[in-house]
């Protein structure tokens, strides 16, 4: 099969042309492995010039709405789609991408799949002509899957007929593998013989992470030497805290290292419609890593945790966090089963694309 994903650039913010990783481009490389024809239209906003590169056996083409303008950009995905002639479109990563695969399958005639890891409403809630657009596509879409059981119903609840929506869950990349943790401390200059648990995710109030700072400094009332390494850009509360280890911004091939480094890793969501339907990358690189996490309790990551109690708070708790990390601090290592790749995940995919394309000939 013919098979193009139409996907943000920056999903993340991380370019996918400089930093490729996650779902967005595992999934399409393993199915280019598997033998089918792969095609990537990337979209930014950025003010960056139009490109073409071929690697991991895929066409990987770029524009940008800032450069091209808006009616310039959907007239070359019009081509770029027609010259490709697709079996399948496949939205990715956001509303608009998956307005705009929507418009190309029925342009192209292909078929329409739409893939969502977040509840993409949860992003501009005003703009209400946008979502009124991506529920179109979801409703209209040929198969769509989502990244957990929470988003899969809210989805399905825009569908009312049509297939049910699959869950094609989130996955560590290959690298996040178990690391010897003295090692990756004196990698990064940490201090060797301190309890570390550490905080990598994107730091945002209204995602509840502020509760990380409270519930450390409660458990560090107890345990002297806990230290809390935090990496990228938090608020300057966070980094005057008594305790606190600031990283700042560490390249890609390093965050296996931090993450094993750690004694915990800590996972902060908020009962919010985002939260609600979120299924954090990290918590799926920490589970990878083997390192025990201690997480806030919203339904998506009790999904992801399978319900195990030992790693989980209620949220907005900030006594429950931090007795979940001094109880956590024994635990040499955690056992979380075996969790899929994202090679079988691809499988699946490739399974539903070509088990649905067969279902409508």
């Amino acid at each position: 099969m013919r098979i193009l994903f139409v996907c943000k650039r920056h999903p993340q913010q991380r370019d996918l042309i400089e930093r490729p990783y996650g779902r967005f481009f595992h999934l399409p490389k393993v199915l280019a492995a598997r033998g089918h024809e792969v095609q990537v239209l990337l979209c930014s906003h950025h003010r960056l010039p139009s490109l073409r590169r071929h690697f991991e056996g895929i066409d990987w083409i770029s524009h940008d709405f800032r450069t091209l303008g808006p009616y310039r950009l959907l007239q070359t995905a019009k081509h770029e789609a027609e010259t490709f002639k697709p079996n399948w479109v496949v939205g990715f990563s956001d509303t608009y991408c998956g307005w705009l695969a929507g418009h190309l399958a029925e342009r192209t005639r292909a078929h329409l799949a739409i893939d969502a890891y977040d509840n993409f409403e949860a992003y501009m809630q005003w703009n209400l002509p946008l979502h009124w657009m991506w529920r179109r596509a979801v409703r209209s879409a040929d198969l769509v899957t989502a990244a957990g059981p929470q988003l899969a119903r809210l989805l399905q609840s825009h569908r009312r007929n049509g297939h049910p929506v699959e869950v094609l869950p989130m996955a560590a990349d290959p690298e996040f593998v178990p690391l010897d943790r003295m090692q990756c401390r004196e990698r990064l200059a940490l201090p060797s013989h301190a309890t570390l648990a550490g905080y990598i995710g994107s730091w945002a109030t209204n995602r509840g992470s502020g509760l990380l700072i409270e519930a450390f400094r409660r458990a560090r009332s107890v345990q002297k030497n806990l230290q809390l390494v935090l990496s990228g850009r938090p608020p300057e509360y966070a980094l005057k805290e008594p305790g606190v280890i600031a990283l700042g911004y560490i390249p890609d091939d390093q965050l296996p290292v931090l993450i094993n480094a750690l004694d915990i890793a800590c996972v902060i969501t908020a009962d919010t419609n985002f939260g609600r339907y979120s299924y954090p990358a990290k918590l799926c690189e920490a589970m990878a890593c083997g390192v025990p996490v201690a997480a806030t309790a919203t339904d998506p990551v009790r999904w992801m945790l399978d319900g195990r109690k030992e790693h989980l708070a209620p949220v907005g708790d900030a006594d429950a966090l931090a007795q979940r990390m001094l109880d956590l601090i024994a635990s040499p290592r955690a056992d979380y089963g075996l969790t899929a790749g994202w090679t079988t995940l691809a499988e699946r995919l490739d399974y539903l694309l070509t088990h649905a394309d067969r279902s409508m000939r």
